[in-house]
């Protein structure tokens, strides 16, 4: 026996592991943070103060006030999330038919001549002129 020792960080790849693990879990941390003053910043029930004190306190003592941030407000966190992603999906969709509608080649405005055109010249009757129209407008 040599009388040396060796330790688990001896091994190349017990070394790598380690070093994997601290990026992960520094990663893991950076998300977290910017996580929570995403939310800070979100939240419309806070006044002013009260999201320039927590901001101080998470930048101040970075573990601290967000462990106590989550503690505290950690419960709402994720409907404010959900409110923003439904928020989003509300104006992605209101966009899409939107431009849907302005694309496909005629607009209320455009429809609602060729409808009256159709009529001067007889070929419907004003009260089927009348049920277009409503249909045309809702």
């Amino acid at each position: 026996m040599d009388g040396s020792v060796y330790l688990a960080y001896d091994y190349p790849v017990l070394g790598a592991f380690w070093t994997m693990l601290w990026v992960f879990l520094w990663v893991l941390w950076f998300v977290v943070l910017f996580r929570v003053i995403v939310d800070i910043f979100r939240d419309d029930s806070m006044s002013g103060w009260a999201k320039a004190g927590w901001l101080l306190l998470v930048i101040v003592l970075p573990f601290v006030g967000v462990l106590v941030y989550v503690l505290a407000r950690g419960k709402d966190m994720g409907k404010r999330e959900t409110e923003h992603v439904r928020a989003q999906q509300k104006a992605f969709d209101s966009y899409v038919r939107e431009t849907a509608r302005g694309t496909g080649g005629t607009s209320e405005v455009d429809e609602l001549a060729k409808l009256s055109e159709i009529r001067a010249k007889g070929d419907i009757t004003d009260e089927e002129f009348r049920r277009a129209k409503e249909k045309i407008l809702h």
